[in-house]
């Protein structure tokens, strides 16, 4: 193989310009996530149960749902596995069993 059929010999690399005029902002403290081969499906939404002692159920609002090919998947779990490991090295272990 060439060095210039190599993969990404002739790759350039190119900004990325974040245009946010038309994003809007959720608030989600619940995650849940589902794949098929085909994608992953994010779900967020928020628990609107305030005192689980008196009721047999957690209610959550679900207010996005973000599909995703595998592929894209797999950067935003190197990348947010990344994020949560700078945080952590900050600000202290986050506990899940907590």
């Amino acid at each position: 193989m060439s060095e210039s059929s190599k993969p990404g010999a002739g790759d350039q690399v190119r900004a990325i310009e974040w245009r946010e005029d038309s994003m809007s902002t959720q608030f989600a403290n619940v995650v849940n996530v589902q794949g098929t081969r085909e994608q992953v499906d994010l779900f967020f939404g928020t628990n609107r149960t305030w005192n689980l002692a008196a009721t047999e159920s957690v209610v959550v609002d679900l207010s996005n749902r973000v599909i995703l090919t595998p592929l894209a998947a797999k950067r935003l779990h190197s990348v947010l596995g990344g994020v949560l490991a700078e945080y952590e090295n900050r600000h202290g272990r986050l506990d899940l069993d907590a």
